[in-house]
């Protein structure tokens, strides 16, 4: 359905204002058969900011399964992965969410929202996303970060809860910085700042204008064994961000993508949408496989678990 320009939409409030008092009651009673035919089949689904890849991911959905009648997606801008579970859980016109595996078990952990298991769930594992750290000339290694000024994302971002995991885990303190990503690149472009973390998939739209002779490089991330128990292995290769990394790539590590959910009880007006939703992600997956679809789709599998989340009732799967 093409929504109406304003002033289109005035004109018709003035036309039915001025109809006889059957006319106006016989005009709001189709206004409202419209509104309720148009949210019976709108999901809203909120994601990242607008240099990562989660928005990105949330147009394809947007872009291959809006249909205008049965199922309309609206892709939203979000605040990071802990922001976008509270959304999900409170915010009104907000369905899903995409999320960071971890932060269940971080928002579990400083106890942010109660019953936070319970009420989050999840649609399908997306894809896994590395973590990006990139530092000033002269910083080799990311312990050499310690005591300095490291820029990770706002406060509740997915970032932000990553990067404070995996730093505590390594044992570096840092004076963190809660600037967005682009302010953050000009202040590390400046000198303002030693380095900024960065969990996206690669390759993050946000590196791509860095000029070799600026001296800005990847820092590589050991794999530590601990780490290892929430975290994947990873590479940032040089057919990623040409120019910046070297031909051996650079060593990091990876957090999964999930599509996350509100645990709507089934039979619920909420619960059928979203099932409808993921009818038609199932129904039309092979449509994101292909251009000019984003390549992070091509490691997706409907059918992959997510430790220590639970799965909604109609979610997809592939055989």
């Amino acid at each position: 359905m093409t929504a109406l320009p304003r002033r289109a939409l005035l004109a018709a409030a003035a036309t039915l204002a001025s109809l006889p008092a059957a006319a106006q009651q016989g005009g709001v009673t189709t206004l409202n058969a419209m509104a309720a035919r148009a949210n019976a089949g709108t999901v809203g689904i909120v994601a990242g900011g607008i240099d990562g890849t989660y928005i990105r991911i949330a147009a394809d959905l947007a872009a291959v399964l809006d249909d205008s009648e049965r199922l309309r997606v609206i892709a939203m801008l979000g605040r990071g992965s802990v922001q976008n579970i509270a959304d999900i859980m409170v915010l009104r016109g907000v369905d899903l969410g995409i999320v960071q595996s971890d932060v269940l078990a971080f928002a579990r952990r400083e106890r942010l929202f109660p019953m936070v298991e319970r009420l989050i769930q999840y649609v399908c594992k997306l894809y896994d996303e590395e973590v990006h750290i990139l530092a000033a000339p002269g910083i080799t290694r990311v312990q050499d970060l310690a005591g300095r000024r490291v820029n990770v994302d706002l406060r509740g971002s997915g970032t932000a809860m990553t990067a404070s995991l995996i730093l505590e885990a390594l044992g570096i303190r840092v004076q963190e910085e809660n600037a967005t990503q682009d302010a953050a690149l000009d202040r590390l472009r400046r000198g303002e700042i030693s380095a900024l973390v960065y969990v996206a998939g690669r390759p993050a739209r946000l590196f791509s204008g860095i000029r070799p002779d600026e001296g800005l490089h990847f820092l590589p991330l050991p794999a530590d064994a601990g780490l290892l128990q929430t975290y994947l292995p990873a590479r940032l290769g040089p057919e990623d961000y040409p120019g910046l990394v070297p031909p051996e790539g650079i060593d990091t590590l990876a957090v999964g993508a999930v599509l996350a959910v509100y645990a709507w009880p089934p039979g619920t007006e909420r619960h059928r949408k979203v099932a409808r939703f993921v009818e038609a992600l199932g129904a039309n997956f092979e449509s994101f496989l292909r251009p000019p679809r984003h390549p992070k789709w091509r490691e997706v599998n409907l059918a992959a678990e997510v430790p220590g989340w639970t799965r909604f009732g109609a979610a997809p799967g592939r055989q």
